[in-house]
């Protein structure tokens, strides 16, 4: 048995109603990272100074050494930039990331951020690479994190962003953390739960692109007018589908360092300021919007296809090709995963083994399709699903000239192609079917084979679709 862990499907074509607060149209969500004085730093003991999010171009670490110019910029965001982007964004609500040695560095504005009631949520332990680093030492990391942090604010963080992280980071924090939210996923518009550290995990998602770590990288930002035309640009976007009825959710990065510097912060305060004359904004914390989605979305324990033992995949869908459990047998055994959780996902896996069986077991599928109308019927011995789906096209409601007509097709049908006549009824009505069974009788045996099959598909679709609802 495969599976794959990656979730490629989400919500789909259909996400979930918001149902922001007040009818808004979209929830923004300000972040601001505070970083500075847990970035990489001999003096914090790591083994080489910062070389990431920075104005020096191409910065390397420099193993052993201080990094006087690197320092000094981290320390404007703490120094000056903290303090500009504070006076723009005063009261509104914002979420801080916050790493939690650096917090344990600022305690002016660490008050400043309880005084605004601006959320502190976790930004990890020191502002460092996470990507090779032993579990049990993440886990540590975590550990300590969250009891510093409790220390320095007086509370627990609620909420969860590594940033540089592991591929164990969102199941080590869920481990460790009484999290209401991690947001170590740039995979939605909309937060989303995962099963993770053993547990269900809300995720509310972050964001790269709508960040002003944008101007630090080479594939970066300009002037201020780029991030603010992209802020606007998404904004815009979003906005517009809230009116449409599907609001979404805009999370937007800025880091003290980089946005509060005097060339980037009017930026800041002309999308906030275009973000304010429209009306059905929800501006919330991080913390705010995975509260009201676990109100109004609570997780619930929901089929999962991909997770099932082979014997129970079987009970589930081997019927769902008629008297065919062999297709469902052969559909456990690919590579599965979350986008399988739904009609679409095991129709495709279910359809792949139909498809890729030989003719003769192919011709066995479509020769366990009953006759339209015809004796089994009669004598109620159809499967339920074939029973439902002819009563559905009013099949049992038939008069004895109708009867009479479906027979006399069924037998001329069968004997010149060899399989019983097969079409989605609930596709259709009794005046159609009828229409379809004429046209179609006269075709030669190779089409009339590739066509059945076509029908023996959506039959099975349309089957998984009543079954799981989505």
């Amino acid at each position: 048995m495969h599976r794959y862990p990656r979730d490629m499907s989400g919500y789909g074509a259909e996400p979930p109603a918001a149902n922001w607060p007040n009818d808004a149209k979209i929830a923004v969500q300000f972040v601001l990272n505070y970083e500075e004085g847990g970035e990489n730093c001999v003096l914090h003991g790591d083994a080489a100074s910062e070389a990431f999010l920075s104005e020096i171009t191409g910065a390397q670490p420099w193993p052993g050494q201080r990094h006087w110019n690197m320092e000094s910029l981290y320390e404007y965001g703490s120094r000056a930039g903290f303090w500009r982007v504070h006076r723009i964004l005063g009261d509104l609500p914002v979420t801080v990331y916050g790493v939690a040695t650096a917090l344990a560095r600022a305690p002016e504005q660490v008050a400043a951020m309880k005084a605004s009631g601006w959320e502190i949520a976790s930004h990890g332990l020191k502002w460092v690479e996470h990507k090779d680093m032993p579990a049990d030492e993440e886990r540590a990391q975590i550990r300590e994190a969250i009891r510093l942090h409790k220390e320095v604010t007086g509370s627990a963080p609620r909420g969860w962003y590594t940033g540089r992280c592991s591929m164990n980071t969102v199941d080590l924090a869920a481990e460790e953390g009484d999290l209401a939210y991690i947001a170590d996923s740039y995979a939605d518009d909309l937060p989303y739960w995962v099963k993770a550290g053993g547990k269900d995990q809300l995720i509310v998602p972050y964001t790269m692109d709508c960040n002003d770590m944008r101007f630090s990288i080479q594939a970066g930002f300009t002037t201020g007018a780029d991030f603010e035309q992209m802020l606007r640009d998404a904004f815009d976007v979003l906005y517009a589908e809230g009116q449409a009825g599907a609001p979404k959710m805009l999370s937007i990065g800025l880091h003290c360092r980089l946005i509060g510097r005097p060339s980037r912060a009017a930026a800041l305060q002309r999308a906030l300021a275009y973000m304010q004359g429209h009306d059905g904004v929800w501006f919330a914390t991080r913390e705010q919007i995975a509260d009201h989605w676990t109100r109004e979305h609570p997780i619930t324990d929901t089929l999962r296809p991909s997770q099932m033992d082979r014997d129970t995949f079987v009970a589930e869908f081997g019927g769902i090709f008629e008297h065919s459990p062999w297709i469902a047998e052969g559909a456990h055994g690919l590579e599965l995963g979350p986008m399988h959780d739904s009609a679409a996902g095991v129709h495709n896996a279910l359809a792949r083994i139909f498809r890729s069986a030989s003719e003769e077991q192919r011709l066995a599928v479509l020769t366990a399709h009953p006759d339209l109308a015809g004796k089994l019927a009669a004598a109620g011995k159809l499967t339920a699903e074939s029973t439902a789906e002819q009563a559905g096209a009013g099949l049992d409601l038939l008069t004895d000239e109708e009867r009479a007509t479906f027979q006399r097709l069924n037998a001329e049908y069968v004997e010149r192609h060899g399989f019983p006549f097969i079409i989605a009824v609930k596709d259709n009505t009794k005046a159609s079917i009828l229409e379809a069974f004429h046209n179609r009788i006269a075709n030669d045996r190779s089409t009339e084979f590739v066509e059945a099959c076509k029908q023996v598909e959506r039959i099975a679709e349309l089957r998984l679709q009543e079954k799981l609802g989505r």
